[in-house]
């Protein structure tokens, strides 16, 4: 297969946006960014976005473009991020798909369908009114009755994904799991590439990076987006960063301790990012802190990658 893909993967704060950089540029590439806070517009510092120096140095794309007001989801993202890899792609260029967002990163490994069958529009209303008027639990009944396994697998506040699992099964066709979904992409040879570090250096820089958006003005970021409009209620909003600090706002805490509960949820975050692409089975793995720098390391993963 000629056309390659390269992904680099891994926990938040453990450095893919310099190592993406430098992969991208010793290659000739671009960089396709898969990380679901990235692609707003007005989030530069919760998101830890890129800066306007490092995004000179290699081209980003779905990067800054989303407005944060706007519905946005994985079947979006997918549709965006593909064009993207075909554009480059198309001008002699190596794509780089650097984020921590597993659900997308699963949406270009994997053939994954996020189409939803065509439904009939009048049943559609029907099932969302007995929602409204009987509550989500009696919808999920029905769901369990007609697929147990997608009941199972979705929450019973998901109303729009129960409603669409409904429509599947008595349309005859079944909601895939995850498991079912999971097969390559012929589009292109997918390179992923892992990035850890021993945890208790993961946590010093998650803690060191948190510190420094408080201090670059994360708190009149949030202040901005909420002058906007925008909620806690917002998807855009539920992001590890913004969501505390609206509670701060609101006066559910102090701001340390707003400051604490951030960091504690960051380094969640990297547990379960860390569990999700573990289950990757051709991942190759660098634990950078084996190194004596970054540099060492980048130069290692590059060597490699020129070899295959």
């Amino acid at each position: 297969m000629e056309k390659r893909v390269i992904f680099v993967l891994g926990p938040t704060a453990v450095g893919k946006t310099k190592y993406a950089i430098e992969i991208a540029r010793a290659l000739g590439g671009e960089i396709v960014s898969a990380d679901s806070m990235q692609l707003y517009k007005f989030m530069d510092i919760g998101s830890a976005k890129p800066t306007a120096e490092e995004q000179s140095l290699c081209r980003h794309h779905l990067v800054d473009m989303i407005d944060p007001r706007e519905a946005f989801s994985v079947s979006k993202f997918q549709k965006l991020a593909k064009a993207a890899i075909y554009d480059i792609e198309k001008r002699g260029l190596v794509p780089v798909v650097s984020g921590g967002t597993g659900l997308y990163v699963n949406s270009l490994i994997y053939d994954m369908d996020f189409s939803s069958p065509p439904g009939d529009e009048k049943k559609r209303r029907e099932l969302y009114s007995l929602a409204e008027e009987k509550g989500c639990e009696y919808l999920h009944k029905l769901l369990e009755e007609k697929d147990s396994d997608a009941a199972a697998r979705i929450h019973p506040h998901n109303i729009k994904k129960v409603v669409r699992a409904i429509e599947a099964a008595e349309s005859g066709a079944k909601i895939p799991s995850f498991e079912q979904s999971f097969v390559k992409t012929k589009d292109y040879d997918a390179v992923i590439i892992g990035l850890e570090r021993d945890r208790s250096e993961l946590y010093e820089r998650i803690d060191k990076r948190v510190n420094i958006l408080i201090d670059a003005g994360l708190e009149d970021e949030v202040r901005g987006l909420i002058d906007m409009g925008l909620t806690e209620d917002d998807i855009s909003m539920k992001g590890i960063g913004y969501k505390e600090i609206i509670a701060y706002f609101r006066g559910n805490y102090s701001l340390d301790e707003a400051v604490r509960l951030v960091k504690q949820n960051t380094r969640h975050l990297a547990k379960r990012q860390m569990t999700w692409f573990k289950r990757y089975e051709d991942i190759k793995w660098f634990n950078i802190s084996a190194y004596e720098n970054d540099e060492s390391c980048i130069e290692v993963i590059i060597n490699w990658l020129k070899k295959l």
